[in-house]
């Protein structure tokens, strides 16, 4: 299996996912804008481009969906 050093935990009721980066939790995203902010803390180069890279693993919804009611 391939190790996914991003990944976006399923969507929960307040309408975001929890987002861990390299084991760590970031914090909640609300939209792709809060992933983004979590990535450039965490150093990444080129966040943008990388919120919509395969490193990025999704569970549970649709990527890019923080709505747990949908």
């Amino acid at each position: 299996m391939a190790r996914h050093p991003v990944v976006g935990y399923p969507p929960n009721d307040s309408g975001g996912r929890r987002v861990r980066i390299d084991a760590i939790i970031s914090g909640t995203a609300y939209s792709d804008r809060d992933l983004v902010e979590f990535l450039r803390r965490a150093g990444a180069q080129e966040p943008e481009a990388l919120a919509d890279s395969p490193l990025i693993e999704w569970r549970g919804g649709h990527p890019h969906d923080y709505d747990a009611h949908g």
